[in-house]
């Protein structure tokens, strides 16, 4: 007889889930065999602080942009089955860009109400993830200005996600996929699998991870993609290739052979023994020595190895993003139509410059994508757009698009969520000590004093009060309402917002109009460099500033409006100019960002003098994409929660309002050239509201909203 092990080392969502199976009469799980006697696993992955806890937290989706119309009409005609006559889909399912924690994302679509819409749509059939192999190399950005180009450093929050992802090695590393993938295994449908790129750094952890929640048995292939390139390796063999685990969920999933197999080419065909009427023929024997033939079908194929030496790295520059780890269409394009129908929704949760969408858009899918990286949620928004342009230019249909987050209610969560496990109470507590030296930190370097008795200010500096964000957490819309009811209050008018990052789609004069002078700041880098803050050399700078106005055309009811883009600054500084012309090696040059300038810095070989030109000739070069929303109050932000306690599902108004993206000017690697107005759109007489967005070239972006009278 076995022995049992202790039921007191189990977590309590494990205690609940083996007395559900008890009373439901169901087998328990092979998991909880090990868990519960004695028996040792013959092969388990183990590390640090693993759990078999995984994060169930359900947070509504906010919508920050609405994107279904890539038009370039001079005049847009309102207008009013599925698809419209121009391919645009006006109904059905709408594709899903989601910025964020891929983990409270991932756990917020097991668990919440956009569950029942996936599955209402068949499910989750296909996931393919390219996780980061390294993440500080993924967030660092080469940006091209003229013919020059610099390096984006990863922000802050991206830092973060840096340290969570390899700050303990392998183990941190581990833990991060396991709980991610045990998410999405959870999420995929019994049709559905999995495809994990990887490259020799992880490949070995995650063979051993998606066994442990897959099941060996469901281990299809280990495919390996071969590449070319130069350059040697004096110390061993070049590595050129990738690891791509293909796990399916059960014996349901879909793979289709046929849709990705070779057609026979001249080189089989001259295999065959000969061709008659039927065409062509093998010649066999039987055993009794008899002839007969068999004949090319025409749906004959040769199917495809787990070797792929047929798919090369991007050659195709039309294809470039700017993306590091972006991978080849025709790499995409193979899975998918492996491991997927048409209709069918694909997902890819790292999804970086957004290969895997732009594929799936183009191949009939339906998708979801996400991305912790600003840049690449931006990157992929182009893309898209780009390929709903075309796809309508080849009078086919295209799906809308949506991006969301959870921002709003992520910091909630962090803020509110207190867990009733010890040892996460004790990290609760760790993380708030923390969290006062932060703020401590913050207050210091922006020459602040420390202040009490407010729910949302920390500080003050001079006549006003100081609100800081997370050191994770972009400033959030949620935060800024917080704000603005404490000050309307307590009669507060002054006050400056200092934050890494801020959310998309916000607004930022927005509180003007309600009679507050709130300045919104973002926290460099340096407040982290004590001889810095010590000296006084860190610089707070202010979100960017942006000016449009609208030009309305026409007589009587039959007017038209559009909108110029008059003006656009911003304010970065990265790296320390003084400190890079030291370190500058003669005959050596160099791109930095000084208030708001991209500077080349370039040293003389023989005299050693440094000479500074101004990359950035005009405020245009900030500008990477702008685009309107004609009537912004259009369309409310209605969010579906659930409520903790009933479990009931209802639909609330958030206060806010959707970015329908009507029209939009963008630079791309081929074409550099930026609309400055808009395409015209007829309207009715009335009051207008119209929602301006720029995104600049580090992919952060500033809205203003222009009231206008027709």
């Amino acid at each position: 007889m076995k022995q049992m092990g202790s039921f007191m080392n189990l977590s309590d969502s494990e205690k609940r889930d083996i007395l559900k199976y008890l009373e439901s009469g169901k087998p328990l799980p092979e998991k909880y065999r090990f868990l519960l006697f004695d028996d040792d696993r013959e092969v388990e992955l183990v590390w640090n602080g693993k759990t078999n806890e995984v994060a169930n937290t359900v947070l509504p989706f906010q919508t920050i942009e609405h994107i279904d119309e890539p038009r370039s009409e001079q005049v847009r005609k309102a207008q009013m089955e599925l698809f419209d006559s121009s391919g645009r889909q006006i109904k059905d399912w709408t594709n899903k860009l989601i910025w964020g924690d891929n983990k409270l994302i991932l756990s917020s679509l097991k668990n919440g109400p956009m569950r029942k819409e996936i599955e209402a749509q068949g499910g989750l059939k296909l996931i393919y993830i390219d996780p980061p192999f390294d993440v500080g190399a993924d967030f660092s950005m080469n940006i091209e200005i003229g013919d020059e180009s610099f390096t984006k450093q990863p922000s802050v929050i991206e830092e973060v996600a840096y340290r969570d992802t390899w700050g303990k090695g392998a183990d941190s590393f581990i833990a991060m996929i396991y709980e991610r993938l045990k998410i999405m295994y959870d999420l995929l449908s019994d049709e559905g699998s999995i495809y994990v790129h990887c490259d020799y750094r992880v490949t070995a952890f995650m063979r051993l991870v998606l066994d442990e929640i897959f099941g060996a048995d469901n281990l299809r292939n280990e495919i390996v993609w071969c590449y070319q390139g130069t350059g040697k390796s004096p110390k061993q063999y070049k590595r050129k290739h990738d690891t791509i685990w293909f796990y399916a969920k059960s014996d349901r999933a879909i793979f289709n052979a046929k849709d990705i197999g070779v057609p026979f080419g001249e080189k089989q065909i001259s295999k065959f023994s000969g061709k008659d009427e039927k065409g062509f023929y093998k010649e066999y024997k039987h055993s009794d020595g008899k002839k007969y033939r068999k004949y090319l079908e025409e749906d004959d194929y040769l199917a495809v190895n787990d070797w792929w030496s047929d798919i090369y790295v991007i050659q195709d520059h039309n294809q470039r993003v700017g993306y590091p780890t972006q991978k080849p269409e025709s790499l995409l394009e193979r899975i998918i139509k492996a491991s997927s129908n048409e209709g069918d929704i694909v997902a890819d949760f790292f999804c970086g410059s957004g290969t895997t969408l732009a594929v799936a858009e183009k191949l009939g899918r339906k998708w979801i994508g996400s991305d912790l990286g600003r840049f690449g949620i931006h990157t992929t928004r182009k893309r898209m757009i780009g390929v709903q342009r075309q796809l309508k230019k080849d009078s086919k249909h295209y799906r809308a698009f949506e991006i969301l987050n959870v921002g709003k209610y992520e910091r909630e969560y962090y803020v509110n969520h207190v867990s009733k496990d010890l040892r996460e109470e004790e990290k609760r507590k760790v993380r708030a000590k923390k969290e006062k030296e932060y703020i401590a930190l913050i207050l210091s370097a922006y020459k602040a004093e420390p202040v009490e008795s407010f729910n949302t200010f920390v500080g003050k500096k001079r006549d006003r009060l100081v609100a800081i964000g997370s050191i994770d957490l972009p400033i959030t819309s949620g935060l800024i309402q917080d704000i603005v009811k404490e000050c309307k209050e307590k009669k507060i008018t002054k006050a400056d917002v200092l934050g890494f990052d801020y959310e998309m789609g916000l607004d930022f004069e927005d509180t003007k109009k309600q009679g507050l002078d709130i300045q919104f700041k973002k926290i460099p880098r340096e407040v982290f460099d004590k001889k810095a803050v010590e000296k006084g050399q860190v610089r707070f700078y202010d979100v960017a500033y942006l000016e449009a106005k609208p030009i309305v055309k026409g007589r009587g009811n039959k007017k038209t409006v559009s909108v110029e883009l008059v003006d656009f600054s911003v304010f970065y500084n990265q790296e320390d100019i003084g400190e890079t012309e030291e370190k500058l090696r003669p005959g050596g040059s160099k791109v930095v960002i000084e208030n708001g300038q991209v500077i080349k810095l370039s040293k003389d070989k023989k005299t050693e003098i440094v000479e500074r030109e101004v990359l950035t000739k005009n405020w245009t070069d900030w500008v990477d994409y702008w685009s309107v929303d004609f009537d912004f109050e259009n369309r409310k932000e209605i969010v579906k929660v659930i409520n903790p306690e009933t479990k009931e599902e209802k639909e609330e108004w958030t206060g806010g309002y959707i970015f329908e993206n009507e029209w939009q000017s963008f630079r791309t690697k081929k074409d550099k050239k930026l609309e400055l107005t808009s395409s015209e759109k007829e309207v009715s007489p009335g009051k207008y509201k119209l929602a301006v967005k720029v995104v600049d070239i580090f992919g952060n972006d500033t809205t203003k909203v222009i009231e206008v009278k027709i």
